[in-house]
């Protein structure tokens, strides 16, 4: 059986998302690359979240942390509540470890360099 994307564009992964995480295309604009990242998320792919975050950015990341907190929610939607060229506003829905429902907003900016989309930043409520 194949499974929807998780970035709820109503896609098969296969044509959605899996096309920047697993094989190796670029997203062509943020609002792509925001969903692939949530993605990555839900699907644990760490070194994809860290490739895609500006190169000056990376030093505030951990490997580690991104990966623990990743695989100790329970991704279950992605909403899209506006976007820009640049910029993307969101909120993710998550069950955290006591698989309380959470949600994750965030307005997020990106940069545009080298023929590739980046992760600069977000404000987070």
């Amino acid at each position: 059986m194949e499974n929807k994307c998780f970035c709820d564009t109503g896609l098969l992964f296969k044509d959605c998302c899996e096309l920047y995480l697993e094989n190796n295309l670029k997203a062509p604009t943020a609002l792509a690359l925001m969903r692939s990242r949530y993605s990555a998320y839900a699907s644990h792919n760490v070194d994809y979240l860290l490739e895609t975050t500006y190169i000056s950015e990376r030093k505030y990341y951990s490997k580690v942390d991104i990966l623990k907190w990743a695989t100790s929610n329970k991704w279950q939607k992605l909403e899209i509540i506006s976007f820009t060229e640049n910029t993307v506003e969101f909120k993710a829905y998550f069950l955290d470890s006591n698989n309380e429902p959470q949600v994750h907003y965030e307005f997020s900016t990106f940069k545009f360099e080298n023929s590739a989309w980046y992760y600069v930043d977000g404000k987070f409520e």
